[in-house]
């Protein structure tokens, strides 16, 4: 059994692919917050990418990387090139020192998010990021090429849509990434042989798709899921947003500075709380 390693395992994603790779996997997760329960076949090691020690901690002996690690959401610049750029480097960097030869990058629409809804794009096209989140996962994508030629390394790079149990909005209809195609996905990535360096698309099977995944089915995805099933339930509850999010891929992210961390207001009470406590 494969020791596959899961950055960013906390995360949404992290948490719908831990429970999907259950038992397939022996999985080495990290993150910089604890995780509440490792399960059986799960070992958990707490690390900041954006530290090299950590990173050379955390890659050493796994025979492939899930990077799921770093800043989710457009915010500021200093925070993104810590976790996304720094924190990207260090794991490819600690993973050809450590010998790690296959590493799966979930990149991100937002990426190609300035491509307008009315095209449909392919892996070929060439970069348009929507956010300083976009540039850096753009920035993660030119790295694996970068290894993969340089160094021999196997990169598999995922421009994921929205990882959820069922799509929430209009746009999501186009972009829904079930979490048992991930999961899919993200195994073809970690067993294919022959791989070099790939770029698909991290979507389900959706009728309103905006991307040719045609490169993801030639290496053998096969979705299982369609937004479809939710457009009717969906689009009733539809209303009219903002005209340049509308217009464009990537959604919100071609409009605003910063993108609300939905765990944020969470965390600021929490720590509200914690500072009224030491009072």
């Amino acid at each position: 059994m494969k020791t596959v390693l899961i950055t960013g395992a906390t995360g949404d994603v992290g948490s719908h692919l831990r429970r999907e790779l259950a038992g397939k996997y022996q999985l080495r997760l990290s993150d910089r917050r604890p995780i509440k329960a490792a399960s059986k076949g799960e070992k958990f090691i707490k690390a900041d990418v954006s530290r090299m020690a950590d990173a050379l901690k955390i890659t050493k002996g796994v025979d492939a990387i899930v990077h799921l690690g770093g800043y989710s959401v457009e915010g500021p610049w200093e925070a993104i090139l810590q976790a996304n750029i720094v924190g990207c480097y260090n794991i490819f960097e600690a993973a050809r020192r450590n010998g790690v030869k296959r590493i799966i990058f979930p990149t991100s629409n937002h990426a190609v998010g300035f491509y307008r809804r009315d095209q449909t794009i392919d892996h070929r096209v060439y970069p348009r990021p929507d956010s300083r989140y976009g540039v850096s996962k753009v920035f993660g994508e030119a790295l694996g090429s970068l290894y993969a030629d340089k160094y021999g390394m196997e990169m598999f790079m995922i421009r994921i849509g929205n990882v959820n149990p069922k799509p929430i909005d209009k746009r999501r209809l186009s972009i829904w990434f079930s979490p048992r195609d991930l999961a899919q996905l993200v195994s073809l990535g970690i067993e294919k042989p022959g791989i070099k360096f790939e770029i698909v698309y991290g979507v389900s099977g959706n009728k309103r798709s905006w991307y040719d995944n045609s490169n993801a089915y030639r290496l053998g995805y096969t979705p299982q899921d369609d937004a479809e099933a939710w457009a009717e339930e969906v689009l009733k509850n539809e209303k009219p947003g903002n005209p340049i999010a509308e217009l464009y891929q990537g959604g919100i992210f071609c409009a605003v500075e910063e993108v609300q961390n939905p765990a944020a207001p969470a965390k600021a009470a929490a720590k509200k709380a914690r500072r009224k406590k030491g009072k």
